[in-house]
């Protein structure tokens, strides 16, 4: 696999669809390949933004995750949230690399990496093209952020090793590899997290990928979640009082 990552201007908050940052930006896109975007520049371009003195940033969690926890039980001056059914910090809210208003998530990132597909396989005339919208978040007992699939479209986001034999012939029962998750963060570390500049890469030389011509189904966008009781982490995530917020992710 190779991650090239382009150089961009500086995206400003309204000042530019995706679209004409694509335009400017990429030049040309192969077959088989997949552009990754980070949800910072799609945010920024959709005016998802809101000036610091207008609203607390407490209130902007609540009100853009699906649950929350209570006060007193978070660190750091970060509040943890499940926010479009990821477990992220501050509902994915930020202030980097944005010039100092607070940057939400985008809207619908489903909806708009199927629209950049579109785009994509109109303007390069592609059959095998994907898209993949990324933020970047931390694990547990673990120092450094890592970069996270957000939405995909155009290809598997999993690979499915249930029923198949492991090198001594014995059947896996729960293995599925996390495709978008682990191009997601290949492509992030290399895009960077600071002033790099560089929101968008291109992933090329992906044999391992199983690309599709439709976008992805609810059912197949389905398949990716976890309900809290059923995942590894539940007693965990379970064992939280979680506040019911304002967003909403299905």
């Amino acid at each position: 696999m190779v991650v090239r990552p382009i150089k961009t201007d500086r995206i400003e908050s309204g000042k530019q669809t995706i679209y004409e940052a694509l335009d400017k930006h990429i030049e040309s896109l192969s077959e088989g390949s997949i552009l990754v975007v980070t949800s910072k520049i799609i945010s920024l371009c959709e005016g998802r933004t809101v000036p610091v003195k207008e609203s607390a940033k407490e209130s902007l969690i609540r009100r853009e995750s699906d649950y929350y926890m209570p006060e007193g039980s978070n660190r750091y001056g970060f509040q943890f949230t499940i926010t479009k059914n990821t477990l992220i910090p501050d509902s994915g809210i930020d202030k980097s690399n944005a010039g100092g208003p607070y940057v939400l998530w985008p809207s619908d990132p489903q909806n708009t990496a199927n629209d950049i597909r579109k785009y994509l396989r109109g303007r390069f005339k592609l059959a095998k093209v994907g898209v993949l919208i990324t933020d970047s978040t931390c694990i547990p007992l673990r120092w450094g952020t890592i970069g996270i699939a957000l939405a995909h479209s155009g290809f598997r986001p999993l690979r499915n090793y249930i029923g198949k034999p492991d090198l001594f012939g014995r059947p896996f029962k729960v293995s599925r590899a996390g495709v978008a998750s682990g191009l997601a963060a290949a492509a992030v570390v290399v895009m960077g997290e600071g002033d790099e500049q560089t929101p968008i890469a291109i992933l090329e030389d992906l044999s391992f990928v199983e690309f599709q011509d439709n976008d992805p189904t609810r059912r197949d966008i389905n398949e990716l979640i976890v309900e809290r009781k059923d995942d590894l982490y539940g007693p965990f995530l379970e064992s939280v009082k979680w506040k019911r917020g304002g967003g909403i992710s299905r």
